[in-house]
């Protein structure tokens, strides 16, 4: 084993796959940081949760794909496939995994309202963001594309 250091060069090396990881934790900071500032407390849990602004799924395929192109060509094979994979990612966070989100919140409410008469929950509450609005996807999208623009 070549040791610690020598993957970290090889990642960084490996554009395919450093910028899409690059882009990921971009948006996964910046998530944590907005709730943050939004709620005037630290919300460590949005650092490293699903939904909300920006799009981190967004970011990771977007970067993938952009890179692709930008190593291979825009008529590449591999951009192709990249690229209807990224489309395929952000058209289900708007669609099925934000239905699933806007469910869960209406299950919760159910729950909430109805409750047990000794007062006590049965069932752990659902999580409700878990799918993105168009918004939130095409600023993960941008950050996706302007991630590999610097890592390429």
């Amino acid at each position: 084993m070549k040791g610690l250091p020598d993957v970290f060069y090889w990642l960084i090396l490996n554009k395919i796959l450093f910028a899409p990881l690059s882009a990921f934790l971009t948006a996964q900071i910046l998530k944590g940081l907005l709730a943050s500032l939004k709620s005037k407390k630290w919300q460590w849990q949005r650092f490293l949760e699903a939904g909300s602004m920006p799009s981190s799924h967004s970011a990771m395929v977007t970067a993938l794909a952009t890179v692709a192109g930008l190593s291979y060509g825009w008529s590449s094979s591999l951009f192709t496939i990249t690229a209807i994979f990224a489309i395929i990612v952000m058209y289900d966070a708007m669609g099925v995994r934000r239905a699933a989100g806007n469910q869960a919140k209406i299950l919760n409410q159910i729950l909430e309202e109805m409750g047990r008469q000794d007062g006590k929950q049965n069932v752990k509450a659902l999580k409700e963001l878990i799918g993105h609005t168009p918004a939130e996807v095409a600023v993960g999208a941008l950050i996706g594309i302007v991630m590999a623009a610097v890592v390429f």
